[in-house]
């Protein structure tokens, strides 16, 4: 009996020291988790996908080694993504810091007024010295902000209207509008600013006007030789165009919420930032203009082998009246889009097995090339797809021919328009199978290869313009554009 009741009291002294233990099990790891919540008291940089230590370092204008001391890193070489590291000499700023991509139609200042973060910190994270320098893909350091980004709707001051009179029309408290986006008193505003105010967010570009949900750019950056893509996303109706690297957008309506312009990248165009400008009239009547840099890289053109041509072929005085005759054909841009997806090849050749292999071009888009013994000044304007006299040549997508004839350089050449400024060229042929005015059809028998012109033996030279500049053929033989 006595055995029984020392093991009763003990299993009840077990019970009870059990249950405290997971009690304490229970409360304690909240704590640790509790602290996490709070800023940190120095900056952190959450480490991104594809992040290295070297770019962190470059980023945030640091020594590499100042970033392993600090943060106590014993191989350089492994950082994972969500990793957090100490940024040292950032005095002043604390807590989390991430990067996003700026997109097409933020600014410094419409950016530090949706963040809720001053602008002399953004310049400073970013080792800005000019607003200019934040350019579309610019991968931007921004500071988390605490319960996440507010919503804001945008609203755009218009000529002859105060602040005053757009708070009272947006049913806002003038002075809380103006100390939302930054602005120091009521007469700061300025006709064509764009303001935050608390409301439904639609997620667009924080400097342009509301209504106008996205402006896509594609490839971003650009790329030398490569036609580029500009859509501008809106249910509203409007008139809309803009420039891009010193040439004219022409915006077509691609379905009822997308404006879309295509416009070729020169083959030899300096890499750097070039301005993409947009202007419009809203639905209102009223006007907006916008221009942001855009980023154009470099391809890596191979040279060509050094070209022996008849020396009359390049002569400036042959070449720049028939380069002006050219060019001025591929102009127009028809509002009228007559293609649809891919291109076909132009050639009876397999088109799967010419891509896998690029055993059917003898010389490719933007190719550096030399004639007779000059310096490598110029390009490969087309794609160089085999062939012999006769070889069958054919329309790669629905269009009309405005141009078939004989040229001193380009022998008898065809151009094709496809509408919104799209246009296709065929060169060097023995025959010519159709009439300008002409509409045909995709897979249609166009002409056929030969050796006219400026040539050193029998081949299709295939040109496709966007925009009146001339870009890489195999592209559109692989995409569909826009």
């Amino acid at each position: 009996m006595i055995f029984r009741l020392e093991i009763g009291f003990a299993l009840k002294k077990w019970t009870r020291w059990f249950s405290l233990l997971s009690l304490l099990v229970l409360v304690f790891p909240l704590i640790p988790a509790k602290a996490q919540q709070t800023q940190p008291d120095q900056p952190v940089y959450v480490v991104q996908e594809g992040d290295t230590l070297w770019e962190i370092a470059q980023r945030f204008h640091v020594s590499l080694d100042d970033l392993v001391r600090v943060n106590d890193i014993t191989d350089p070489a492994r950082i994972a993504s969500g990793d957090q590291l100490i940024i040292p000499g950032l005095t002043g700023i604390k807590g989390v810091l991430t990067t996003q991509p700026v997109t097409y139609g933020e600014t410094l200042r419409s950016i530090s007024r949706k963040l809720g973060v001053n602008q002399q910190t953004l310049a400073r994270l970013n080792h800005l010295s000019s607003p200019v320098e934040l350019y579309a893909g610019y991968s931007l350091v921004v500071p988390l902000t605490e319960g996440g980004i507010p919503p804001a709707q945008r609203a755009m001051i218009s000529p002859r209207e105060t602040l005053l009179e757009q708070a009272v029309l947006l049913g806002a408290n003038p002075w809380q509008l103006a100390l939302r986006n930054n602005l120091a008193g009521l007469a700061q505003a300025i006709p064509g600013d764009i303001l935050l105010f608390t409301g439904e967010d639609d997620g667009g570009p924080s400097a342009l006007p509301e209504g106008i949900r996205a402006v896509a750019l594609d490839p971003i950056p650009l790329q030398q030789g490569k036609a580029a893509s500009v859509k501008v996303v809106t249910p509203m109706a409007i008139n809309l165009s803009g420039s891009l690297v010193d040439h004219p957008l022409h915006f077509f309506s691609l379905n009822e919420e997308t404006y879309a312009a295509l416009q070729g990248i020169h083959a030899m165009a300096e890499p750097g930032l070039y301005p993409l400008q947009l202007q419009g009239q809203l639905e209102d009547g009223s006007q907006f203009a916008f221009s942001q840099m855009v980023p154009v890289s470099a391809v890596n053109y191979p040279f060509d082998t050094p070209l022996v041509v008849d020396p009359a072929t390049v002569d400036p005085a042959v070449t720049e009246p028939e380069d002006e005759i050219w060019s001025a054909l591929m102009e127009p841009a028809t509002p009228e889009r007559l293609w649809d997806g891919v291109f076909r090849l132009p050639s009876p050749l397999p088109v799967d097995y010419c891509l896998e292999t690029n055993e059917c071009w003898s010389s490719r888009f933007g190719n550096r090339r030399s004639y007779n013994g000059s310096p490598y000044l110029y390009f490969h304007t087309g794609l160089d797809v085999v062939g012999k006299v006769g070889t069958e040549i054919y329309a790669p997508a629905p269009g009309v021919v405005v141009f078939a004839g004989p040229l001193t350089v380009r022998g008898n050449a065809t151009v094709i328009n496809h509408g919104w400024g799209v246009y296709t060229a065929y060169m060097h042929q023995s025959e010519i199978l159709v009439e300008v005015g002409e509409r045909v059809e995709t897979g249609q028998l166009i002409g056929r290869v030969g050796a006219t012109g400026r040539v050193q033996g029998p081949h299709l030279h295939w040109e496709v313009w966007a925009g009146g500049v001339q870009v890489d053929p195999l592209d559109w033989l692989q995409r569909s554009y826009p």
